[in-house]
């Protein structure tokens, strides 16, 4: 039947850039999205020009029951990758964000996002070989970002989760290898939905993706692209952490829209 590779949040920025790089690899597809019409044209492209099987779902994963449809379609699929890539922010200061937003977010960023390792990591760990990537973000490397709060928070448990049960396979010499994509600024509909200007200059989502890719063949845990943002977070664990957080909030005003 062939190898497939699930990819979330696959309509669009480094999702989709995954997924074309993945077909061209020769691996079967099960693209997820909200945006179904956006996903059935990428899959059509996809079928006619790298000859795999791609199929597609819509699905609301911040909510447990979109996760529950998803994984009740894989379960009995020969998954050999699954990039749990759907997630947003938003910028903003803590006592003017809407709740409603963050709720939202932190249910796509933290309960999906760890609903779907779990259920995929049991299915997974004693395979041979597997690969499961979680993305999050260099501000899951900070200890805190000022006016994007929430996001910075989300994106710390995605790390912190990643690297404790990367840690677990390991003891166990599983042939299941996790990792967590940690890039800086990558030219997405990211932005947009966040409201934010980037105030660094963002790698382009094709960029991002093949490093990821590559990073997570040789079994890599913590891949941050481009040594400028690897330079950053190094940095960063050298400063007092109140230090760190100031400047992070001084870098996070700059991209609110005024």
């Amino acid at each position: 039947m062939g190898k497939y590779a699930v990819v979330t949040g696959a309509s669009s920025g480094i999702g989709l850039e995954m997924t074309k790089i993945l077909a061209a690899m020769g691996y079967n597809l099960f693209i997820v999205a909200r945006r179904k019409d956006r996903l059935d044209k990428i899959a059509e492209k996809i079928e006619a020009h790298y000859n795999v099987k791609c199929e597609t779902m819509k699905a609301d994963l911040s909510k447990i029951s979109g996760c529950d449809e998803l994984y009740d379609r894989i379960k009995d699929l020969s998954v050999e990758i699954f990039i749990n890539n759907a997630g947003f922010g938003k910028c903003g200061s803590f006592l003017k964000t809407e709740l409603s937003v963050e709720m939202d977010m932190l249910d796509l960023n933290c309960r999906a996002m760890h609903y779907l390792f779990k259920k995929m990591t049991r299915k997974l760990y004693n395979e041979k070989e597997a690969y499961i990537m979680n993305v999050g973000s260099s501000a899951g490397l900070l200890p805190g970002g000022p006016y994007m709060a929430t996001y910075y928070a989300s994106k710390a448990y995605v790390t912190s989760l990643t690297q404790a049960v990367n840690s677990e396979l390991k003891d166990i010499n599983s042939g299941l290898k996790v990792s967590c994509l940690c890039p800086g600024p990558v030219q997405t509909e990211f932005n947009e939905v966040a409201d934010v200007e980037f105030a660094l200059p963002g790698i382009s989502a094709r960029d991002c993706a093949l490093i990821a890719l590559t990073e997570m063949f040789k079994g890599k845990c913590v891949i941050v692209p481009k040594l400028y943002m690897k330079a950053a977070v190094i940095g960063g664990r050298l400063l007092p952490r109140k230090l760190l957080v100031d400047m992070t909030g001084r870098q996070q005003k700059k991209k609110l829209n005024r």
